[in-house]
């Protein structure tokens, strides 16, 4: 009976432990969604200025109309960048990307490479969904994000240079308004008819239209990049951010089964405990009884 009390002693202090382990995991998980979220806050109002720009320089001046990017090839390059993670403790969080990464691009014809952001997420394709890919390691932080998206900016222009890129979209898990998380599609390039529609809501703030310094040919290539930027450094925030917000939702399961796992062997270790104190007294008067009668009969 001492050995099955020392084992539910053990393993109280176990579960203990992997409680505090659990709790230390999502105060960090936390503490992360919010930076993530701050930096998404700031980087739409730096989109904001960029569509601004685009619109007000381009759209809304008769002499100088943007060139919309779209191709007429018989051979179409097709590029897809996915954010995912490689961290553990997420649920299916890379796999319900890669099954909507999946459909989604069935239904797209043409050449298709895929630009995957974390390791872990070439698992959750098939021999058949790649053709050619390029893997990119997943940033830690706020401040590693910047790094990922230049990286990516290259590829980008070496595959333009290529005549290899005709189409780009983005996908990632953007966190919802109140919890949990959903997968998102966005087309990048070309800049087509759609995305013009898109640029022209947006309205001037003040009376006095911009200016175009140093020529449309450097102004235009230059607001594209940017346009790219952020919206790469979006997503890449927003995957970051649904991460983390799995991850405590993980959290938060496992410290509730912790709890209840905890409840139990203390209340199996209580009623142990209760029927080994209850089996001493019965043997200490069992052995009183015995001495007595013993005493008795002499």
């Amino acid at each position: 009976m001492s050995d099955t009390l020392e084992n539910l002693h053990r393993r109280r202090g176990s579960a203990a432990e992997l409680g505090s382990v659990v709790r230390a995991m999502k105060a960090m998980a936390a503490s992360n969604i919010g930076q993530y979220e701050i930096a998404v806050r700031s980087l739409q109002d730096y989109y904001r200025i960029v569509s601004l720009s685009f619109y007000e320089t381009f759209f809304n001046q008769s002499s100088h109309q943007i060139p919309i990017i779209e191709t007429n090839k018989k051979e179409h390059y097709r590029a897809a960048v996915v954010f995912g993670s490689d961290q553990g403790l997420v649920g299916r969080f890379n796999d319900k990307l890669a099954e909507f990464v999946q459909h989604r691009l069935e239904q797209l014809n043409g050449n298709k490479t895929i630009w995957l952001v974390g390791e872990r997420m070439l698992s959750s394709f098939t021999e058949k969904d790649i053709t050619d890919t390029k893997i990119f390691t997943v940033p830690n932080s706020v401040d590693g994000i910047r790094s990922l998206v230049n990286k990516i900016l290259l590829k980008i222009e070496e595959a333009g240079e290529q005549k290899k890129l005709d189409d780009l979209y983005i996908f990632h898990n953007a966190p919802l308004h109140k919890a949990g998380y959903e997968q998102v599609m966005l087309q990048l390039l070309p800049l087509d008819g759609q995305w013009k529609k898109d640029i022209g809501i947006t309205a001037w703030p003040t009376k006095n239209p911009p200016q175009v310094i140093g020529g449309n040919e450097k102004v235009l290539p230059a607001l594209i990049k940017e346009y790219l930027f952020t919206s790469l450094y979006k997503a890449c925030a927003e995957s970051l951010a649904s991460e983390n917000a799995s991850r405590l939702e993980a959290m938060q399961r496992a410290e509730k089964n912790i709890g209840d796992m905890v409840d139990d062997l203390n209340q199996t270790y209580n009623r142990l405990r209760q029927s080994t104190i209850d089996e001493e007294l019965f043997d200490v008067v069992a052995g009183y009884e015995a001495l007595k009668n013993a005493k008795h009969n002499s």
